[in-house]
């Protein structure tokens, strides 16, 4: 691949909102991102360590494990990607859904927004929004319950 070819793409990359990009050509391909890979390492916290390991108990018929948090009662729609939670497609526009409204199967719901890309999320089951769990502009994870269908 020529070279010129490289630094003309990151010209481009560095004028525009694209954070990454790969080309193929034959086979010689590049990746150029705007992002370091190595700058940014991510640690993850040992899973032992969040919780003590459990006690013997020969008295285990008044004690219960704790148990999870609860999650609501009907069938969970949940964050597919970690972002920005938006209830309207834009600012001061009616939101897609309120509680209580009923939804189809491949209706959207909401937006979530990462990497300055906007991602509609859509109902994976007809039915009426009896919860919407989290607030507009909220920051979710991945995999966090967003609404409650019935």
């Amino acid at each position: 691949m020529d070279i010129r070819k490289v630094k003309k793409l990151i010209e481009l990359l560095e004028e525009s909102d694209v954070a990454e990009i790969e080309i193929h050509e034959g086979e010689e391909s590049v990746r150029i991102s705007r992002t370091s890979t190595i700058a940014s390492p991510v640690i993850t916290a040992p899973v032992a360590a969040a919780a003590p390991p459990p006690m013997a108990n020969t008295n285990t018929a008044t004690e219960s494990a704790p148990s999870a948090p609860n999650e609501p009662e009907g069938h969970l729609i949940r964050s597919p990607m970690v972002g920005t939670f938006y209830r309207a497609p834009s600012p001061g526009a009616k939101p897609f859904i309120v509680e209580g409204q009923a939804v189809a199967s491949g209706e959207t719901l909401c937006i979530i927004e990462a990497m300055k890309i906007l991602n509609q999320i859509e109902s994976d089951k007809t039915g009426k929004v009896i919860e919407i769990l989290v607030e507009n502009g909220q920051p979710v994870e991945y995999n966090e319950p967003l609404f409650v269908i019935g």
